[in-house]
């Protein structure tokens, strides 16, 4: 995930400016700058090795690089776009964005699958031994934790119940236990639907013992996946799960975007809160105290749900992929920093 730097020294061949220098200083710097940008040694490590002072070594080392003696170049894996990555995380004030390269024949294409492998690689990152990883339910979630292949020692918490228990074999809850099996920790799944009909019957599914267990850990997650849902028909969970009349409802309220069952307008505000009392899911003041929270999603027909998602402070980093990115840099004024985790509402 992080770039690389390639450090390309030459001797002879390093051009007609480089060559005003005499042999000797050119064999000097060359082996100078082998020590300091290859090896790893210290200024005054060379300084000593060649009998001169760190103040002349830090010379040399300038020289050699404005007579292109040496040539370093920042190189990142093709498939991700370093500067729109950077982009994206100034305007929004992002702890991280990655953007991926969007599949050639699936621009359009909400959540690439290729999002879900770049960010299993972020989560090896971010994680560290000791943490409390929090999954919500996403199809990129779920991609992304068949791609992990490292974590350190962590505990795995469901976030959300899912889409449809009959689902819970290779869904959400298949994804709390893969990742828990990488990392070698304790796995706490959520064994029902993430929408109940009633906000009586899901009261009561909380007080059940397996999902309490669950409920006691959302306020020791130090890092939450999360995905981000479009209000329209195969894009977002919650509004597959719901009916017309209800959809209708929702959308005169303004909803332009849904994450772990919470509703947000075009300004980011959290809008429909009643849904909620419905749901088995995460309390959105629980996820903007989480330290860190990774969204996944991608493609333009999900740009503007991302926009909305990211003004609310809820988010502190993001994966997505080209086609999102070009549209979010567009989208509307400047937001207000996603790391301030104030509430645009108030609430």
């Amino acid at each position: 995930m992080n770039s690389s730097e390639e450090i390309a020294v030459s001797g002879m061949s390093a051009g007609r400016s480089a060559m005003r220098m005499g042999p000797a200083e050119l064999v000097q710097a060359a082996a100078m700058a082998r020590r300091f940008y290859l090896e790893g040694k210290s200024k005054i490590q060379i300084a000593e090795e060649f009998g001169v002072s760190r103040f002349k070594v830090a010379r040399v080392l300038e020289t050699a690089l404005e007579r292109d003696l040496v040539r370093i170049e920042i190189r990142v894996p093709a498939e991700l776009d370093a500067e729109r990555s950077d982009a994206l995380r100034a305007r929004y004030g992002l702890r991280h964005a990655v953007v991926v390269e969007s599949p050639a024949d699936a621009e359009d294409s909400p959540d690439p699958e290729n999002l879900g492998e770049v960010a299993a690689d972020l989560l090896g990152e971010l994680v560290e031994e000791g943490d409390v990883l929090g999954l919500a339910w996403g199809r990129s979630t779920i991609h992304m934790a068949a791609a992990l292949d490292r974590l350190p020692p962590c505990t795995v918490v469901q976030l959300t119940g899912v889409y449809d228990a009959g689902t819970a074999e290779r869904g959400s809850v298949e994804a709390v236990r893969r990742a828990a099996q990488v990392s070698g920790g304790d796995a706490h799944p959520i064994y029902a639907p993430m929408l109940l009909p009633d906000a009586a019957t899901a009261a009561a599914l909380r007080n059940q013992t397996g999902i309490a267990r669950a409920f006691e850990y959302f306020d020791k997650v130090t890092v939450a996946c999360v995905s981000i849902g479009s209000w329209e028909a195969g894009i977002s969970t919650v509004h597959d799960m719901l009916s017309d009349e209800e959809r209708g409802h929702y959308a005169s309220l303004g909803v332009a975007a849904e994450m772990s069952a919470h509703l947000f307008d075009a300004e980011g505000r959290r809008v429909g809160r009643d849904l909620g009392e419905r749901c088995i899911t995460v309390k959105a003041d629980q996820l903007r105290r989480i330290p860190e929270v990774v969204a996944i999603a991608g493609g333009q027909r999900k740009a503007a749900a991302i926009d909305a998602v990211l003004r609310s402070g809820l988010v502190t980093s993001l994966v997505t992929d080209t086609s999102a990115a070009d549209s979010l840099m567009t989208a509307g004024p400047t937001p207000k920093p996603a790391l301030s985790r104030a509430d645009p509402d108030g609430s």
